[in-house]
Order: C-alpha cells, then sequence, then structure tokens
C-alpha cells in the first residue's frame, strides 16, 4: 500500500497539466516542466483534481514516487524552490558571475562552478550568522526543478566539504554543523 501514491494532488488556478503515456506535462507562471510516469503507473485529471492509479500492488513504491514527482513538479511551477549555502573559512568567497560562480576556497587556485540551465543564485551576507566562527557568506540557490537544484547544492557542497574541527567549507545552512574537539595539551 502506498499511502503517499493514494493522496490527490489539487492543481491551483493557473496551472495545466497535460498528461501523456508516459510523461506528465505542467505548465505554470514560472516556466514548464516535464515529468516522467513509470511503466504501470497512470494519472487522471478531474477538475482540478489529478488521482496516480497503478495497475498492480507490486507497484507500490512507484505509485508514491511517480505522485511526488508530480506533486513537485506543480509545487515548482507555482513557487519554486530554494536552498541556502554557507561558505565558511578565513580567505574563502564565492563570486557570483552570470551564468558561473567563481569560487576561492583554499586551494592553489580559483574553482570555476558552471550554473545548469533554470538555476538562478544570490549572493548575501546574512548579519543573523555572524554566531558562526569564520563566516563568509550565504549562496541562495533557486529554481523550478527540485533535482536539478539538490544535484546543483550537492556539487557545491562536494567542492569543498566543511572541515570537521572548524567547519571551514562550502555547506548546507539547514543543516547543523557538530564539531569535534581539538588534541588537547598536556
Amino acid at each position: 500500500m502506498s499511502r503517499i501514491g493514494k493522496k490527490v494532488i489539487t492543481v491551483p488556478k493557473g496551472v495545466t497539466v497535460a498528461v501523456g503515456e508516459r510523461e506528465l506535462t505542467v505548465k505554470g507562471p514560472k516556466g514548464t516542466l516535464v515529468t516522467p510516469v513509470p511503466e504501470g503507473i497512470a494519472f487522471k485529471l478531474e477538475g482540478d483534481q489529478l488521482q496516480a492509479e497503478r495497475a498492480s500492488d507490486e507497484l507500490a513504491a512507484a505509485h508514491g514516487l511517480a505522485r511526488a514527482l508530480a506533486n513537485n513538479a506543480i509545487v515548482g511551477v507555482t513557487e519554486g524552490f530554494s536552498r541556502q549555502m554557507d561558505v565558511v573559512g578565513v580567505g574563502y568567497k564565492a563570486d557570483v558571475q552570470s551564468k558561473r560562480i567563481v569560487f576561492s576556497l583554499g586551494y592553489s587556485h580559483p574553482i570555476e562552478f558552471p550554473l545548469p540551465e533554470g538555476i538562478e543564485v544570490k549572493s548575501e551576507r546574512v548579519p543573523a550568522k555572524s554566531s558562526i566562527p569564520q563566516y563568509q557568506l550565504t549562496l541562495t540557490l533557486s529554481g523550478i526543478d527540485k533535482q536539478k537544484l539538490g544535484q546543483t547544492a550537492a556539487e557545491m557542497h562536494s567542492l569543498r566539504k566543511p572541515d570537521p574541527y572548524k567547519g571551514k567549507g562550502v555547506r548546507y545552512a539547514d543543516v547543523p554543523l557538530k564539531l569535534r574537539p581539538g588534541k588537547t595539551g598536556k
């Protein structure tokens, strides 16, 4: 049984959903997304209610997945998604240019990070985060495709993962980081 798959998705006004055999096309005020539909799953659109149905009980996991992907597409084209990344460390910085970010993360060379199509970035220094030692700035990633946004954030995170002792690196703003104690002298 898939409890997620059984939930009905309410399609907001201003959003059009085109149900195909193997894909779902969602158009809204922020853009258009095409979502794949797994085999054995069918969508029915009745008025402003979108329902996912499965052919057999063996497809329960795919049922929930298809419904979640459709819901993410609808939320993406209406509200969009965002993710915040903190750059922490003395001398660490990120320069946002038109279609790329140039990171300076303590390596011997700057790192050019190209931005994928549909992802926008804003750079700002948040005064409330001054309690983080060596805090430099916050990058706010935004876009309509949740998967692409998460992948971009993960690739930025892997450029310089946070140090376990000082917390220096590129880290997710909403994930708390527990620092290890350093060595103690005698």
